[in-house]
């Protein structure tokens, strides 16, 4: 939390007032955070904020209230509930024509259906108060500095960033940009460095660090608000005199420089014709280089590309002339690396790998890290591929590849670990929090989602309790939305043995809170899973959109989940016993978020994030629990480059005088540690000054 400021006095009530309140919703402040409370007269605007905050982290700025009044208790089968409902519509004499359509009953013509009968306050009156257990997760609040040296620090922070940032990452790093006028001293991404170039385009200022001709388009797509990863098609805005100038100077310097960088452009033509319509660059002599990069787009002028060479020696099966080519590219070279292996002979594996290590040090770690979890999935064919995009939308396809040669990854895996064995702090004791040792170490925002308590995709938590419950909760707009929460039911061998939705409310121990229709004020969704009642191994929850505005149109959606003990009673939403809350934000009509395994003791789950395409409306659990099984079976086999395998490479380069290194989920109170959000700094050629 920034620092207040305000007249000195005594705060103490505040401050243990404050603490007490963050109990409720599952956080701790920190000493320092208590003692800087503490010496304020009237500290409670700022109380206040810091409670809003934490209450918007876990869901808790909201009300849920399901359905069914009194769930999880008295939730009815599913036939009487459709029945009573029928009874009551016909009791209130809605016309037939309305309760059957198209040979079914409709059960939105139902006055009972979809609507809570209910307020809020009579649901708290129907529940018991929940008895605190000390299996509650306390997350601390730590007191930083001034509110803008935190604002300078996050935005130092994004711009330095190693991997891709997500979508509310980047949304806040370009609002921070427009703010803050600096130039950081390290910009890692060419994305980041576009978003500030971008701010300083805007603001009449040249760019910095423009060294191809793709950086000037990223910066031109960012300025129009389009996509800055050039993966989508952006609109062009209009320029103004000035911005062209500026943009054109940029263009005409790079290809001064390097003359080879037009080979660039023919990856983009489309965009760099749509681009010269907008910057005119016929108009502005005095920057022929620039004007070559339209001619080449036009194809008035030649210029090879890189790539195209690259698959010409691909099609003349000339694997060594393609190595020649690619090293001298290295991120490209690890891109092509399978490929370069799959067409290779025996002979041409030490030629690849000789070429792999000298181009390791020009590569960043998440890369190096990337092509090794790819390399540690090439032994056998998956039984199903499962691909995401940036907007985390999966898709399946066969994999038709052949297994790669045992010997060739063993020998470039080796290549790549003694890489970042190099660049990783040397230390005299390595210890790790064992809750972290299954998290995927992040080396891209796009594998994950904003919120509280989330981790990327393929990232294990483990939980405790005998009861999980999940939940979702959504707020419309203007037009009637109906998400349904929903769960699949899965046996040892990922065989479908179940579901509880909408339409069956409970299967094998689940059972569900009951369906809403509509939210203008918001609903809530949940489902319980009784961990001794069920005879389920994998449950799968999903939401569903059914109708109305998507998730990436509703104004508000998330999902999440909780755990607690059957004899803690409580209301169905209790903020301190919320383990993860994402928002709903992706483009699919079927969210599937996390898979959880039953355990002895508790729970295991395992992030997805993912969206399925679904339908335009009407989406439900029996259309897509095959697909949902396919792609959980092939997260759940995929091996992924885990805290632990990265614990694994800096063991390799133990010292006796060197720091000693901890590495957590969380920053605890009173220690210094490494937490899992910075491990992708550790991989990077300065990582050891992050232990400095």
């Amino acid at each position: 939390m920034p620092t207040s400021s305000g007249a000195a006095g005594d705060g103490r009530a505040a401050a243990m007032q404050l603490d007490a309140t963050l109990l409720k919703v599952g956080f701790k402040a920190s000493k320092e955070l208590l003692e800087h409370v503490a010496g304020f007269a009237r500290p409670t605007a700022y109380t206040k904020s810091i409670v809003d905050a934490v209450r918007g982290l876990v869901g808790d700025d909201v009300q849920h209230s399901p359905y069914f009044m009194t769930f999880p208790h008295d939730v009815p089968d599913t036939a009487e509930f459709w029945s009573e409902c029928l009874r009551d519509a016909l009791a209130k004499q809605v016309p037939a024509e309305r309760l059957r359509v198209n040979g079914f009953f409709n059960l939105l013509a139902m006055p009972m259906y979809g609507t809570r009968r209910h307020t809020y306050e009579e649901l708290l009156e129907a529940h018991d108060e929940l008895i605190p257990s000390i299996k509650d997760k306390l997350t601390v609040l730590h007191l930083g500095g001034t509110l803008e040296e935190e604002t300078r620090r996050v935005y130092r922070d994004l711009a330095a960033s190693p991997t891709v940032l997500g979508e509310a990452d980047l949304a806040l790093f370009i609002e921070l940009a427009e703010l803050i006028t600096e130039v950081p001293d390290t910009i890692t991404l060419r994305e980041n460095r576009a978003v500030i170039n971008a701010a300083r385009l805007g603001a009449g200022r040249a760019p910095v660090a423009v060294d191809t001709v793709t950086d000037v388009l990223r910066l031109v797509c960012q300025a129009s608000g389009g996509d800055v990863t050039l993966l989508e098609p952006t609109r062009f805005r209009s320029f103004r005199r000035p911005e062209r100038r500026i943009l054109l100077a940029a263009l005409d310097e790079v290809v001064a420089r390097n003359p080879g960088k037009l080979g660039d452009v023919g990856q983009r033509r489309e965009a760099w014709k749509r681009l010269g319509e907008r910057l005119h660059p016929h108009e502005h002599d005095q920057w022929p280089h620039a004007q070559d990069v339209f001619a080449v787009a036009r194809g008035d002028k030649a210029a090879r590309s890189f790539a195209g060479r690259t698959e010409m020696a691909f099609q003349d099966n000339d694997i060594r002339r393609a190595v020649e080519i690619l090293s001298a590219a290295p991120g490209m070279l690890l891109r092509q690396l399978d490929r370069l292996l799959r067409h290779g002979g025996e002979d041409d594996v030490p030629v690849i790998v000789e070429a792999v290590r000298k181009a390791a040090p020009e590569v960043s770690g998440r890369v190096l890290c990337s092509v090794l979890e790819h390399l540690e999935n090439r032994g056998k064919p998956d039984v199903a591929r499962v691909f995401a995009n940036r907007s985390r939308r999966a898709w399946i396809a066969d994999d038709t590849r052949p297994p790669l040669d045992a010997a060739a990854v063993e020998a470039v895996t080796a290549a790549l670990e003694d890489e970042l064995v190099r660049r990783l702090p040397a230390v005299s004791r390595l210890t790790v929090d064992p809750g972290a040792l299954d998290v995927v170490v992040p080396l891209s925002g796009n594998t994950s989602e904003d919120g509280f308590g989330v981790w990327p995709r393929g990232s294990k938590v483990r939980l405790d309790g005998e009861l999980l419950r999940l939940f979702t909760y959504w707020r419309q707009h203007e037009e009637r939305t109906d998400y349904d929460l929903s769960a699949v039911l899965l046996n040892d061998k990922l065989e479908h043995v179940g579901h509880v939705s909408w339409t069956n409310l409970s299967d094998d121990g689940a059972y569900y809170s009951g369906d809403l229709t509509d939210a203008p004020a918001g609903a809530t969704e949940f489902i319980d899973v009784p961990r001794d009642a069920v005879r389920t191994r994998y449950v799968v929850p999903q939401v569903n959109h059914f109708a109305g505005e998507t998730f990436a149109e509703v104004a508000e959606s998330m999902f999440g989940f909780m755990t607690r003990d059957l004899a803690h009673k409580g209301m169905p939403y209790e903020p301190s016993t919320v383990q993860a809350r994402i928002p709903l934000r992706g483009y699919g009509n079927v969210a599937v978020p996390i898979i959880f395994e039953r355990t002895d003791d508790g729970w295991v789950g395992t992030w997805l994030h993912l969206y399925l395409r679904g339908t335009p409306w009407a989406n439900q659990v029996e259309d897509n629990r095959d697909l949902v099984r396919l792609i959980t079976g092939g997260v759940l086999r995929r091996k992924y480059f885990t805290v632990e395998r990265l614990a694994e490479l800096i063991r390799r380069k133990a010292t006796v005088d060197g720091p000693e290194l901890h590495i957590a989920l969380e920053r605890p109170e009173g220690r210094d540690v490494v937490t899992v959000d910075q491990l992708a700094k550790l991989l990077e050629p300065e990582g050891a000054t992050l232990l400095a």
